[in-house]
């Protein structure tokens, strides 16, 4: 089971870091509402997809995977908010750290579902999708 575990949290931090890669080069294009926008999905989505995952993979260490997912989506958060400015960034670190907090109890409360695992890296997927489609007509 841990094999696919793992490999949907490389995919999803793989995506991050491309759609991070693109917006950035992008940046002076992009508008303050959206940007704050941007942040919030990153630093969100990321973060519930990460701690879904890790405590499917570790259900013991619940305080543990609630701090790294709470870490994730405040570093995420951080990094695509503040390519625009500091309430933005702010705006993200606050989304990431409370989806970061929710996640691992959203994830227990699903009862280790795998069906409920897939649709939540399918909604991080779409969501990460739906940056670029926002990027790209602005």
């Amino acid at each position: 089971m841990s094999a696919w575990i793992w490999g949907l949290l490389i995919f999803q931090f793989l995506l991050a870091l491309v759609t991070y890669r693109f917006l950035y080069n992008r940046k002076k294009l992009i508008g303050f509402h959206l940007g704050m926008n941007i942040a919030m999905v990153a630093g969100g989505g990321l973060a519930l997809g990460t701690g879904v995952l890790l405590i499917y993979e570790f259900p013991v260490y619940y305080m543990e995977v609630t701090v790294v997912t709470a870490l994730t989506g405040m570093v995420t958060g951080s990094f695509f908010g503040g390519m625009f400015d500091n309430q933005t960034l702010l705006t993200g670190y606050i989304s990431g750290l409370m989806t970061g907090l929710m996640a691992p109890m959203i994830g227990v409360a699903a009862s280790y579902s795998i069906p409920f695992a897939i649709m939540v890296e399918f909604f991080v997927l779409c969501s990460f999708m739906m940056l670029f489609r926002a990027m790209r007509s602005s």
